[in-house]
């Protein structure tokens, strides 16, 4: 069975863990190293408790004066007898501190009650203390090595160890006699203590809340197997921070003797440690006062520790070097304005965007606007973390921006085919219904739409020409813009020089080269009519939650990206096609040479594809003679400063240069030439080579086999950005199939008056009643259900009618995008799909309403119907069915069909839902069809001179499709039939009056000069 909703809602009662009976841990066993440990840590305490006092009264004997002090002392001469007196006295105070320190150690290790008192003044005396007492006593208890071992004394007092938070509760005596439980509970205090004494010693101890925190991975419920994206959700209150988790527990051993290895990949058993704010009843937490916690959960927390122990013992040395990697990559990433390197122009991870402009602090890792990041978009990625289970595709899933140009640019192209074909004929044309997509169409398609973060795009690209227009009112020239990093819905950019400070509500991030707009910020602005200021900006990858987009027209030179073939060329795509389609550029020219698929479909007026090195030597250089050129006539020192100026839509735009092919040393030497001047320019190149040397190369990239992209020099170490060949051809396809002179399209303008056939066909006789009909054309209504109770109402009937207009099927995850886009986890979706099931109710046979087909996607009975299948089912047989040979149906069927257009789509959907509906192209179908059955209808009235009922029927088309050509000059023929010239000027009046400043169509003027010739001297009268 799925999980329930109150699983994530309702977390269990902290006495109560979920997980009653945890398989037993593998158990250390004593060595003979442990019993060396614990007699030399005998030895020492003897030494330091009785052998110290002693050899101080032997050798110096009583070092305090016999008499009463006088002022006469002051004037004595020191000796060598004075001073060591003085030492004395110094030395018998810090035994009498030490002695008090393993007087408190033991008393609280054997009481095994509470945290031990600290000694005032000791610090490291304590901790040594606790060390020798923990080397002697926890030997019984199989335990010592849960305290930090003496040569690990320094490095704790310096917090660069991390002390597990745990002993094991063994059953062994201990070594002073003791019961079992009560040795096991000094193991645990003892444990609990070089915990916390490691986490606050010193000044640069980094003392963390809750490191003691752990879960338990669950057994599978049904088939539903835990998840740390779903782990995170429920503790950490946001699944997108299941990479921490994976970081505090990679490569660590699990009970069972396996590692973590992989965020996707966790078994039931398995024990993960939390960040410190974790929060949640399922978790075990390191109490202050074991006797305060029940059995169970100090069980859980001894088998948990030991886990921290096999971390803290076998990869200690791992991990400091992780500490030490991490400080000599933090002087690469973190280093803020002053870790720039002028030379090679270094990338700058910004910061979280600061509390007050005058306290900028250092930047770790940014993220995506709405992404989330999708978004994400992720932007908008869903929890289903255990990896893409239906097969959509990864590269996609996590791409928001790129995912949202496509997916937009596939909307306008089957918009745009639409037009064309409705334009290519009259009373009817092929081609109405685009092909619904197969296979991995179908998949890239669902992977689109689930991964896309439309809002991200429009945030940003308001937010860069908000900008540019703030400036422009300034007088102030655009700076140049390395790259820019989109985090926690904050947009950095990264200059390349200070610019001053930028203009509100901008803000300076941590130095005078990061300027920061925050996502609250950007939601103000509005669409400014200004040209796009950086249109090279393209997506390379991620860092954790923070998403690089680099400028390439800026860079001063070459970029080079190594590595293998296949990797480079799908880097290369994904460039490529971000470039193409996305929703921050007005205008550019991306020139590809050398690899795999032709983007060119994508956007043909952009994507350039050449053959060649060569042919691209050849015209890159009368690009950039051009280029100088003008710049030089038209006065600008860059195309920057031309963007702001008033030819600012029509000039300068980038063009980008993307070579995946590793050129010659003698080509490689000419692309160094040309690209030295290229960043005034707007020109960028991006170039592919076997090996990171590429002569001439500014920026140096590679993309390794596990989809890493590396720029050590710039300081990146980013989740790269891809699109696959496989994944290249889908994408392709799509837009093949969108084109209506493509080989996609069944039929075409010119293959008769009738369409192909709509992928659901309804039986439209009285045996055909449906056993649920909803009506979407207009109000949105249903007919054969209850109407649900409770607030789930507007979600089921918006599900339905994603349904209703997907008849083909809709991919599970699709839905849960579509009605969440911010983000929904597995079970929530599923209790959505079980209660829509469950609305929806079974067939007279049993079987549900609600079904899953074969791939996957969601589906309904045929006897679950809508107005919109109901019109599309009368107009194919009026045209192509039982109406074409039968002139009676045929009027009858369009007739009714008209009848059933009581308005636009879903007319009253609520404010702030059915957003889904901008990916669709039913806006654009709807209208079309009510226009073919209007025009259907006229000419079945006029071929019996029924002029007026033609009439009636193109107004009645005309109120849903206002704006379409063929109505009107229909309508024009149709009014010349009634014989009456005073009302056909009148219709020419109303469509100029409808046509506003833009004035009728060429062939409706056309029209009006043949049926009409002083048509123009009537409107200018009525005007």
């Amino acid at each position: 069975m799925a999980r329930t909703t109150s699983r994530s809602t309702s977390p269990p009662n902290p006495q109560s863990p979920r997980n009653r009976t945890p398989q037993p841990l593998p158990r250390r066993r004593r060595t003979v190293g442990d019993f060396v440990k614990a007699f030399l840590a005998f030895v020492a305490l003897a030494v330091l408790l009785v052998g110290v006092p002693g050899a101080l009264v032997v050798f110096v004997g009583w070092p305090l004066p016999g008499g009463t002090p006088s002022l006469s002392w002051l004037q004595q001469e020191i000796t060598v007898s004075t001073f060591i007196n003085v030492l004395t006295v110094v030395v018998w105070f810090a035994w009498a501190q030490f002695t008090a320190c393993v007087l408190v150690e033991i008393k609280a290790a054997l009481s095994g009650v509470g945290i031990p008192g600290r000694v005032p003044g000791a610090g490291g005396s304590q901790m040594l203390a606790r060390q020798l007492v923990a080397a002697v006593l926890l030997v019984g208890a199989t335990a010592a090595s849960f305290a930090p071992g003496l040569s690990q004394f320094g490095q704790s007092l310096e917090g660069n160890q991390k002390p597990s938070s745990a002993a094991s509760a063994q059953q062994t005596p201990g070594l002073f006699g003791q019961e079992q439980q009560a040795a096991a509970s000094a193991a645990d205090a003892l444990a609990a203590q070089a915990d916390q004494a490691a986490a606050h010693a010193g000044g640069g101890s980094a003392a963390r809340d809750g490191d003691t925190k752990y879960y338990r991975i669950q057994p599978p419920e049904g088939r539903h197997h835990d998840s740390l994206w779903e782990v995170a959700e429920r503790h950490l209150g946001d699944g997108r921070r299941y990479k921490e988790i994976y970081e505090l527990n990679k490569d660590r051993e699990q009970p069972d003797g396996s590692k973590l290895s992989e965020a996707s990949l966790i078994r039931p058993g398995w024990i993960m440690e939390m960040p410190a704010d974790a929060h949640g009843g399922e978790l075990v937490e390191m109490p202050d006062e074991a006797p305060k916690v029940s059995e169970d959960v100090k069980e859980q927390i001894s088998d948990y520790s030991k886990t921290g122990d096999q971390r803290q013992g076998g990869g200690a040395q791992e991990s400091g070097g992780q500490e030490g990697g991490g400080q000599e990559q933090g002087g690469r990433q973190q280093g803020g304005g002053s870790s720039v390197d002028h030379d090679t122009a270094h990338i700058v991870l910004p910061e979280q965007r600061p509390a007050a402009p005058e306290k900028p602090a250092m930047p770790q890792a940014p993220a995506t606007p709405g992404a989330e990041t999708p978004q994400t978009p992720a932007a908008t990625a869903n929890s289903d973390s255990e990896g893409f289970d239906f097969g959509l595709p990864e590269a996609l899933l996590g791409a928001p921006l790129l995912a949202a140009g496509l997916l937009g640019a596939l909307g306008r192209r089957r918009r745009h085919a639409l037009w064309q074909s409705a334009m290519g004929t009259v009373g009817g044309r092929g081609g109405m219904q685009p092909p619904t997509p197969t296979g991995a169409a179908a998949d890239v398609q669902d992977a689109l739409l689930v991964g896309a973060d439309p809002d991200g795009v429009r945030l940003l690209d308001r937010s860069l020409r908000g900008l540019a227009a703030s400036l422009a009112e300034e007088n102030r020239p655009l700076p140049t813009v390395y790259a820019a990093w989109l985090t926690n819905g904050d947009l950095h950019l990264q200059l390349a020089t200070p610019a001053g400070r930028p203009p509100a509500p901008w803000q300076l991030g941590q130095d005078q080269t990061f300027w920061v707009l925050s996502r609250a910020d950007a939601e103000r602005y509005e669409d400014v009519d200004t040209a796009a200021p950086y249109p090279g900006l393209v997506c390379l990858g991620t860092l954790d939650d923070s998403r690089l987009l680099l400028n390439l027209e800026a860079v001063p030179g070459i970029v080079s990206l190594s590595g293998t073939a296949a990797d480079r060329a799908a880097v290369f795509a994904s460039v490529a096609a971000e470039l193409a389609t996305n929703g921050w550029s007005d205008r550019m020219t991306i020139t590809v040479v050398g690899f795999g698929q032709d983007l060119t479909p994508l956007a043909p007026n952009r994507l350039r594809h050449l053959e060649d090195v060569e042919a691209l030597i050849e015209t890159m250089e009368a690009e950039t003679r051009q280029r100088r050129g003008a710049l030089g006539a038209a006065g600008h020192d860059s195309v920057l400063t031309g963007r702001t100026g008033p030819a600012q839509h029509t000039r300068w735009a980038p063009h980008l240069v993307l070579l995946a092919a590793e050129p010659s040393a003698e080509d490689a030497v000419k692309l160094a030439e040309l690209a030295a001047d290229a960043s005034r320019l707007g020109i960028g190149y991006l170039v592919g080579a076997e090996t990171g040397d590429l002569p001439g190369a500014a920026w140096e990239m590679e993309i390794t086999r596990d989809g890493k992209l590396l720029a050590p020099l710039l300081g990146l170490e980013l989740a790269a950005q891809s699109l696959p060949e496989a994944q290249q051809r889908a994408v392709v396809q799509l837009f093949t199939d969108a084109d209506p002179e493509g080989s996609g399209n069944p039929t075409g303008p010119g293959d008769g008056p009738t369409g192909a056939a709509p992928p659901f066909l309804v039986d439209v006789t009285e045996q055909g009643r449906p056993a649920v009909y909803a009506r979407l054309v207009g109000t949105y209504e249903i007919i054969g259900l209850e109407t649900p109770d409770g607030e789930r109402s507007p979600l089921l009937h918006e599900a339905l009618a994603l349904l209703l207009l997907h008849r083909e099927g809709v991919h599970p995850r699709v839905l849960a995008s579509a009605l969440w886009p911010r983000g929904v986890t597995d079970d929530v979706r599923d209790a959505l799909l079980d209660r829509l099931r469950d609305w929806l109710g079974n067939e007279p046979d049993g079987s549900p309403r609600l079904r899953t087909d074969d791939t996957g996607r969601l589906t309904l009975a045929k006897s679950v119907v809508s107005d919109l299948d109901v019109l599309r089912s009368l107009y194919h047989e009026a045209t192509q069915g039982r109406g074409a040979g039968n002139r009676a149906v045929r009027g009858r069927m369009l007739t009714d069909a008209l009848v059933l257009v009581r308005g636009p789509l879903l007319a009253d959907r609520p404010q702030g839902r059915y957003g889904w509906l901008t990916h669709e192209i039913i806006d654009a179908q709807l209208p079309l069809l009510v226009a073919d059955i209007g025009l259907a209808l006229s000419e079945f009235h006029l071929e019996k001179g029924r002029a007026e009922k033609a009439i009636e029927a193109l107004d009645a088309a005309l109120g849903s499709a206002p704006g379409d050509e063929r109505l009107w000059n229909e309508l024009l023929r149709a009014t010349h039939a009634t014989e009456d010239p005073a009302r056909l000027q009148q219709v020419a009046a109303d469509l100029m009056a409808r046509s506003g400043a833009r004035g009728l169509p060429p062939r409706t003027e056309a029209l009006l000069d043949e049926l009409l010739p002083t048509w123009r001297d009537g409107v200018t009268a009525a005007s």
